[in-house]
């Protein structure tokens, strides 16, 4: 089959043929339609995170379900999926407590693995890694059926496929991890693909005050048509004494969109007391954030993470697939282009340059 691989980071990648298994007991295979292009991705790409040999990058698609293995009762040939790159297990001590995103079983996200080390996915007999816990930009993916959640074949999967990482993220961050309450006065920092879902998250809790941080004139103009109430150009302006002068108090939770260690600090000024800083932006994992603790400690501030926004994709994709029907969720204007698979190299250009909010890979027809 055709994938987009990665050799060496800071090169371009080709599209090339490599091997995938067929699916073993309680696994799909799915034909990938759609797959977007996350910041993630352009990060494996850079070498900001740790590349574990070849690679296949993409891990936020939708496709159309075509083998199932044994055991598999969820889903059927035909059945058309959102998937997410951290399926839960359901039964491992974190999932019992209700923390699926931490599932003790599923960190391939991190691994580029399947928990028992492998990946199903070879060239030339040598291992290539699932990268971010997917390896979508490619014809097929095989995944724990956890990890592929039906929707209905009217939902097209070159909208829904963006629910896989940057609205389940943006979203859930809002509204599970962060638990923004109506009338909260918020801070996004970043106005990428999962920014814009933090904006979005933070309108349907009810946030009545929405503030967006973003160097770019075009996301922060495309904020506003997503649901920010003031924008900051954190080039010009100082945006944690703008969003203190804005919301006379500091927010009630500041959110870092980017995966910066530099704007997890200014969050933790930027929020009042009692408040809370969510980190949602995938960082490179050497950085560090200094924090006072007497400050934190003193004034109750709170510092947290969020992977995947805490979400659980069999309760959280259905969830926003019906946000998204009754017009409180826009998918469509999320994705603002459409590129084939062999145009893999000018969508990562795209993204490193802020052009547009998120470029789609079309892998094959619906």
């Amino acid at each position: 089959m055709r994938a987009a691989l990665l050799v060496r980071a800071g090169e371009p990648l080709d599209v090339v043929d490599v091997d995938l298994e067929p699916p073993r007991a309680g696994e799909v295979r799915v034909r990938v339609v759609a797959c977007g292009v996350c910041h993630s991705d352009l990060s494996l790409v850079q070498g900001n995170f740790p590349l574990m040999g070849p690679t296949v990058p993409g891990h936020e698609a939708a496709g159309v379900v075509q083998e199932v293995g044994d055991g598999v009762t969820q889903l059927a040939v035909g059945d058309h999926v959102v998937l997410s790159p951290n399926p839960a297990c359901g039964h491992c001590e974190y999932c019992t407590r209700g923390r699926h995103a931490i599932c003790a079983n599923s960190m391939s996200i991190a691994t580029s693995m399947f928990p028992d080390g492998s990946t199903r996915l070879s060239r030339g007999g040598d291992l290539v890694f699932r990268g971010l816990g997917l390896a979508a930009w490619a014809d097929e993916v095989v995944v724990p059926q956890a990890g592929a959640v039906r929707v209905d074949p009217d939902v097209p999967l070159d909208v829904a496929c963006v629910i896989g990482c940057a609205v389940q993220t943006g979203v859930g961050a809002a509204i599970n991890t962060a638990r923004v309450e109506p009338g909260d006065q918020v801070l996004v920092m970043g106005a990428g693909g999962v920014g814009i879902s933090v904006v979005q998250g933070a309108a349907i809790a009810g946030a009545s005050r929405i503030i967006v941080s973003d160097p770019s004139e075009s996301r922060r103009e495309q904020a506003l048509r997503f649901g920010a109430t003031d924008v900051i150009d954190p080039s010009t302006t100082d945006a944690v004494a703008r969003t203190v002068e804005l919301t006379g108090i500091g927010a009630d939770v500041a959110f870092d969109a980017a995966g910066s260690a530099a704007l997890v600090e200014a969050g933790v000024d930027a929020v009042r007391s009692g408040g809370t800083v969510v980190m949602v932006g995938a960082p490179p994992p050497d950085q560090n954030a200094s924090l006072n603790v007497a400050t934190a400690m003193f004034m109750e501030k709170r510092v947290i993470g969020s992977l995947l926004g805490s979400c659980w994709a069999p309760r959280d994709i259905p969830r926003l697939v019906a946000l998204w029907r009754a017009g409180r969720l826009d998918l469509d204007g999320m994705v603002t282009a459409r590129r084939p698979l062999e145009q893999v190299n000018d969508a990562l250009d795209d993204l490193d340059a802020g052009r547009g909010l998120r470029t789609v890979l079309m892998i094959s027809d619906a």
